[in-house]
């Protein structure tokens, strides 16, 4: 069992940036690789970015290129999502999740853990 606590969300203005940390406990964290989801209200959730076990690999929605980068720390069960250049359309509660797979999926019924989410608002 892998337990997942979100924060740093908040509101914030258009263009303005946030890092979110998602800090874990439970099973050893590097043994998941991790990822960053998103749900906005009345759509479905979606795939922002993942990172692998060692933080050698990462994958980015189209959105998020160039905008957002996803992090981990291995020492500190710790991974993070730096989102910059944000846009009322980021509006959403963001989740983080892990993995026991050894490729990064985007699909979040691969993912076997989560969070419960952190609140971002962006105000335009």
């Amino acid at each position: 069992q892998v337990q997942l606590v979100e924060s740093g969300g908040g509101l914030v203005q258009a263009g303005g940036s946030l890092r979110l940390s998602c800090a874990a406990s439970g099973r050893t964290f590097s043994n998941y690789a991790m990822g960053w989801f998103r749900q906005a209200p009345g759509k479905e959730r979606e795939f922002v970015a993942a990172i692998s076990r060692n933080g050698g690999e990462t994958i980015y929605a189209d959105f998020a290129k160039g905008r957002f980068t996803i992090s981990r720390d291995n020492a500190k069960n710790t991974v993070y999502l730096q989102m910059n250049s944000l846009k009322p359309e980021d509006t959403a509660v963001y989740y983080c999740a892990a993995s026991r797979g050894v490729v990064l999926y985007t699909a979040s019924r691969l993912y076997d853990y989560w969070g419960q989410g952190t609140q971002v608002t962006v105000s335009s």
